[in-house]
């Protein structure tokens, strides 16, 4: 377990797996060496994302009942502040020791914990939830999978929904920026404009000086609503 670099158990689990042409097998690997004590989970912040917090703000932004989901859920500590709010929360993650972990650190709660494939979801997730969080789970791919998987995020999101999408930005996109090994593999400005696919369209996208020396984008984009 590593404790000066906290992407270091990631990175070599990963490399493994992308070695064996396997883009997602590391996330299971990784979380049963976090129950087990000998990895670390670098994503793990015991609480939501605070960009998402700031989002939200008051709760005003989720309308009760509203469908919510939460993509690469992870501790799941994000899908939890939605039913907080109100949403009816579905979470999921490929790693089913994720799914455990949250389930296990959350009992009784009314998020619907899921194991699934962001490269091959479940049919009937298509356009089917007002609100879609997505947090740094594209970037945790390599290059070549940001597009199908980008793909599949802005296919979630339903008639009159909400896509908000919070990423480690590329560094091309910042001053002094220095690229390295992933994952994870942070979103150019280009591949954030992306999701704006299948008819969402954007409705803002910054970029902020998070915690330097990194720099985050949240975006949010939207879907029309049919015509009836």
């Amino acid at each position: 377990m590593s404790t000066e670099d906290p992407d270091a158990d990631a990175r070599r689990l990963a490399a493994v797996s992308l070695a064996a042409d396997d883009p997602t097998g590391w996330f299971e690997h990784l979380y049963a060496a976090a129950a087990d004590g000998s990895a670390v989970v670098p994503w793990d912040r015991g609480a939501p994302h605070p960009l998402l917090l700031d989002w939200i703000g008051d709760g005003e932004r989720i309308r009760t009942g509203a469908r919510a989901l939460v993509v690469g859920f992870g501790p799941g500590f994000d899908a939890e502040l939605l039913a907080h709010h109100g949403a009816q929360t579905t979470a999921f993650d490929v790693a089913p020791s994720a799914v455990a972990a949250a389930r296990e650190r959350f009992p009784g709660s009314p998020v619907d914990y899921r194991v699934a494939d962001l490269l091959t979801p479940p049919d009937e997730w298509r356009h089917a939830f007002d609100l879609v969080v997505e947090i740094m789970t594209v970037q945790s791919m390599p290059p070549p999978f940001h597009p199908p998987a980008t793909a599949s995020v802005a296919g979630f999101v339903a008639p009159g929904g909400t896509l908000l999408v919070i990423a480690t930005a590329a560094p091309e996109t910042h001053p002094g920026g220095d690229a390295h090994g992933g994952p994870p593999w942070p979103l150019t400005r280009a591949e954030v404009n992306a999701f704006a696919q299948d008819g969402l369209h954007t409705v803002a996208v910054e970029h902020l000086d998070a915690v330097p020396p990194w720099y985050r984008w949240r975006a949010e984009f939207h879907r029309g609503s049919e015509e009836p």
